[in-house]
């Protein structure tokens, strides 16, 4: 690892780690740092010994944001003078939004484990990963509003399919930030965990992901995108169209014969399951 990174990035057991490494200035979000995020992702994608992605921070902030004072970002904002070319520049910026497409289309699982306040950008990314886990003094907020813009990299649209327009409305409009307890009621992260505990149980919960079905993973992120934008004929007919796929996989058969052997064997008889 290069500690002069503003993202470090190892591997264990299978897990890629990517870890913001700028304590001194809250982890604020640089090029560097999306840079190494897309080429760890890349790493993701393409190697097979890699099975899950983990994201976690050190310092006192997971992350503070966006670094607004990266030169060629406030250069850049000065020259743009069009709507049409701050939409084109929030899109391209840093190439933040196609790293959180990214993340959100590869087929393996990513994790995000937060120990600390989560703003702005680091938010952003966050809502891209597939589990978010945090630890008793996590807390949550949107600073933007605070000079007059929206966070609008998917901070809109994915908190408010992931909480509802209530929660949106509270934490965007209002300004509002929340605690660790009130984003697991909202549906914001997945679980809260004691910080004191928070390193082991996001490792053994990314530990536990390296042993599932690579194949069913990736066709069960998929499938959950697709039925949550369609109705409800068209969700049933998409998880039959994947489930059809993976039922043809090598190993199938064997792996569900072994299945139906274990509940026999606990339930002590024979089992209808399928």
């Amino acid at each position: 690892m290069e500690s002069e990174s503003h993202l470090l990035v190892k591997e264990e057991d299978g897990i890629i780690i990517c870890t913001l490494n700028r304590p001194e200035k809250l982890n604020a979000l640089t090029t560097d740092v999306f840079e190494r995020l897309g080429a760890a992702l890349l790493r993701l994608r393409d190697e097979d010994h890699l099975k899950v992605m983990l994201i976690n921070a050190t310092g006192r902030y997971f992350s503070s944001g966006i670094d607004q004072k990266e030169k060629h970002v406030s250069i850049r904002q000065q020259e743009v003078a069009t709507a049409r070319g701050i939409r084109e520049q929030t899109r391209l910026q840093r190439n933040m939004q196609y790293i959180l497409d990214e993340m959100e289309h590869v087929e393996k699982p990513i994790v995000v484990s937060h120990h600390a306040m989560c703003m702005g950008g680091g938010l952003e990314i966050s809502l891209s990963c597939d589990f978010r886990i945090a630890g008793e003094s996590a807390e949550y907020a949107f600073p933007e509003g605070l000079f007059g813009v929206l966070p609008a990299s998917n901070g809109v649209s994915r908190l408010t399919r992931y909480c509802g327009a209530h929660w949106a409305r509270w934490m965007i409009m209002a300004n509002k930030r929340i605690d660790a307890a009130l984003a697991l009621n909202i549906g914001l992260v997945h679980q809260v965990v004691p910080d004191d505990q928070l390193d082991a149980e996001v490792m053994e919960f990314c530990r536990h992901l390296t042993r599932q079905n690579g194949e069913q993973m990736g066709a069960a992120k998929i499938t959950i995108e697709l039925c949550e934008e369609v109705g409800r004929d068209s969700a049933r007919h998409i998880e039959r169209m994947a489930n059809s796929a993976l039922s043809l996989n090598p190993g199938w058969s064997d792996g569900h014969a072994q299945y139906i052997k274990g509940i026999g064997g606990r339930s002590g008889g024979s089992s209808d399951a399928s």
